[in-house]
Order: C-alpha cells, then structure tokens, then sequence
C-alpha cells in the first residue's frame, strides 16, 4: 500500500471547525483506495477548544504526530499585544519548526509516496513546501478556498505572506487542490504556467456519520414544536456571513407579518459571533425569533440539522469563490434549505444544480423578507435537494477523487525517476 503524508492543522482533538471534517474523512476511507495515512498534526495546546467526540473515528493504527505548537495571540502576547510577526502568515508560525523535525522523522521511518499539506491554515503549506525541498517527494497542496484576495487579509505584510506561499505553491506542487471552480478559475489566471496542476476537489459530508446519527435519532420530532426553527449550524463570520440585513428583515417581518413572525424561529448553532448576534437581536426587537446556542458534538449537530425545519446558508458576495462545507452536510440531512448568497457565486451554484431554486441575496433585507414568506407559506418542494444530487456530494466521491490524483502524481514521480537513472 502507498502512502500519504498529511499535513493538517485542523484535526482531533480540535474542536469549533468544520475544516476537521476534510481531513479526517480522507484519513479513514483513503486506505480502502490503496493508500495509507501517515498524519502530522499540531500538539493540543495549540487549540483554543478542544472535544474528545471526534477521536474515536480517527482509525486504529492511523499514525498520527503531534509537533510542539504556540498561538501567538493567547501564549506570547503581553497585555494582550504580540509581535505581528510572530503571527504571520498566522497565529501558528511556531507549528513550522518542530513539524518539519517531525515530519522528516516520519519521510525516513514510513517511506512515504506523496506529501499532503491543507489550509485554512497557511502554515501547513510552509511546512508542506519544506518537506517537499528536503525529500524531493512530490507535494499535493490542498488550499481549499482562495488565500491572498481583494481585501483580505487586511493587513499588507499577511496578504504578502499569504501571496508568496501561493506563488511557492505554484512553482513546487505537483498539483494544488480547491473546493470550487470559480477558485480554481481565479488560480489558472493568476498562475496560468500551473494551470494544468490548479484541480478542483469538492468538499462532502460522510454518510457514516450521517447514518449513525439517523439511527440514534429514530422519528424525527421538529425541534421545537409548533413552530418553524430555521438552522443556521456553524460560525458567523461579521464580514463573510454579515449577518445585519437578516435581522433587519425579521424586524420587517414581525411589523409586516406577525402572523408568520410568530412562528418562525432562527437558531444559530456554534456561531462563535453571538455577542454580535444579541446585539442585532436587541437592536430590531427580534430577540423572541432568535435563538443563539453554543456549540455541541458533532454527532449532536447532525441530528440537530436532521431535524431542522430549515437549514440557513449564509454566504455574502466577497465570497463568491468559495462554498461552505456545511452546504454539503445540509443537502445530507434531505431538510428545506434557504440561501443567502449571490446568484452569481459558486455557493448558489452548488445548490440550484442540487434542485434548490430561490436565494436572496445576503446584503438585501427586502429581498430577504420576500424570500421568508415565501419559505413560511409555500410548499417544501423548492426548497429540497435532488437524491442524485445529494449522493453525488458524499466524501466517498472525494476520496476516491483524491486517490485518483495521488497515484497520477506518484507515477509521475515514479517515471520521472525511472527517466533520470543513466
């Protein structure tokens, strides 16, 4: 069997992000494909929350490797200030130094085939990139959404960091990997001498998952009942996810339509953004429509989807290029779906090939009211994804898409090495 190195920030025991999910799903269904992870991972007092939920399903035998880690913002900070450059291109710079330590340890002890480095944190790809000079094994970076963008990150000398590992990336990878075309287009432009290594690989959920927690759930009862509980399941982002125009088109809601305001309820589960949340739920009087929970088990926040009324997606127009993960768990859980997003972007997209026609755009609060009553007084049907669509999304089909790109990559180098031998 052949085997991977995986460079991954976001793995158990971490807990708070649904970035886990990538990872940890390949890391389980990659060896019936023929290949074999080897992890190395951040040492837990890197995390700021952590959760045991999810260590039970990281495969027994899995080699895992935790290198010593610091976030710069809670461990070397002095009344809350820090050197900005202990921070770039993140919080985790300090990740870099024990991993590639580590991480050699590991080339020379299992013979890795690949290496596999992941955002959402650039530091990994620094450590990818790295391993891949000292071993000369070809390296799979796997960026998942756009980096270096219009405005983000605000800080120049972040966004210069955050550039120079891209154009690293461009030059060294054998293939770079996103969850959306539209990021795969705007990668083949800004590199277009890589642009036959810029791939898309999609982000899914896990039918495992899904079905366990179908099982212990039993007959679906609403969450609340007597009223429609609209989901929103994960973090708010103010900018990415600008929650303002929703809470403006409740308050409409309830002047223009208390009947329908009455039994309407949007739950915002894990949104890591709640003083912001009860702010905007005071500020329009809407604070009996709303309710702001924290996080729970994973397992939890899919029965919880499961059960939804609705499930909420959020998505401003900045982030045209980019789908949230959780999209592909809500088409999962087969409930109602309610986009908020650009017509024009890749999350919008995601959803009507899946069968899902109305959206409103997130910066519209008169659109958005349109969009609830309609959702409150029509019939499900528009609202739900196809069953073709929906088993198309699953993680299997990633991973399988992802052994594909492996054994290219290891045969490429196999015959790069066969060609090279006088």
């Amino acid at each position: 069997m052949k085997r991977v190195l995986m460079v991954a920030y976001h793995f158990p025991p971490l807990a708070g992000s649904s970035g886990i999910q990538r990872t940890l799903r390949f890391v389980q269904q990659l060896p019936a494909l023929g290949w074999q992870p080897l992890v190395l991972t951040a040492h837990p007092m890197a995390y700021e929350r952590t959760a045991d939920d999810l260590m039970a399903e990281v495969p027994d035998g899995t080699v895992v490797r935790r290198a010593w880690a610091l976030d710069t913002r809670r461990h070397l900070s002095i009344g809350g200030r820090y050197v900005a450059a202990l921070a770039r291109p993140d919080r985790w710079i300090s990740w870099r130094y024990d991993a590639v330590r580590i991480g050699m340890q590991m080339i020379h002890e299992h013979k890795p085939d690949a290496i596999w480095s992941t955002y959402p944190l650039a530091t990994a790809h620094l450590i990818g990139a790295e391993l891949q000079r000292r071993s000369g094994l070809p390296w799979i970076a796997d960026f998942r959404d756009p980096m270096a963008q219009d405005g983000y990150p605000e800080d120049p000398k972040t966004w210069q960091s955050f550039q120079a590992i891209e154009q690293l990336a461009a030059q060294r990878t054998s293939a770079c990997c996103f969850t959306t075309p539209g990021a795969v287009r705007m990668y083949r432009e800004r590199y277009p001498l890589a642009a036959n290594r810029m791939v898309m690989l999609e982000n899914g959920y896990d039918e495992a998952t899904f079905a366990r927690a179908e099982q212990a759930l039993g007959q679906r009862e609403p969450l609340t009942p007597g009223v429609t509980t609209l989901l929103h399941s994960g973090i708010v982002y103010p900018a990415e996810r600008d929650p303002r125009q929703l809470f403006e088109a409740l308050g409409r809601l309830q002047l223009d339509r208390p009947d329908l305001a009455g039994r309407l309820r949007v739950r915002f589960r894990a949104a890591v953004a709640e003083q912001l949340l009860h702010e905007l739920a005071r500020q329009h009087g809407v604070e009996t429509m709303v309710e702001i929970l924290p996080a729970i088990g994973y397992a939890d926040a899919l029965a919880e989807m499961l059960r939804a009324d609705g499930l909420l997606v959020m998505q401003a127009s900045n982030c045209n290029e980019q789908v949230p993960a959780k999209v592909y768990e809500y088409l999962r859980a087969g409930r109602p779906i309610v986009c908020l997003s650009d017509p024009a972007g890749d999350t919008r997209d995601v959803l009507f090939r899946a069968g899902i026609a109305p959206v409103a755009m997130l910066d519209d609060a008169a659109a958005i009211q349109s969009l609830l009553i309609s959702f409150l007084t029509g019939t499900s049907d528009a609202w739900l994804p196809r069953a073709d669509a929906v088993a198309a999304a699953s993680r299997d089909a990633r991973s399988g898409e992802l052994s594909v790109l492996l054994n290219s990559v290891a045969a490429c180098e196999a015959s790069q090495a066969t060609a090279a031998k006088p």
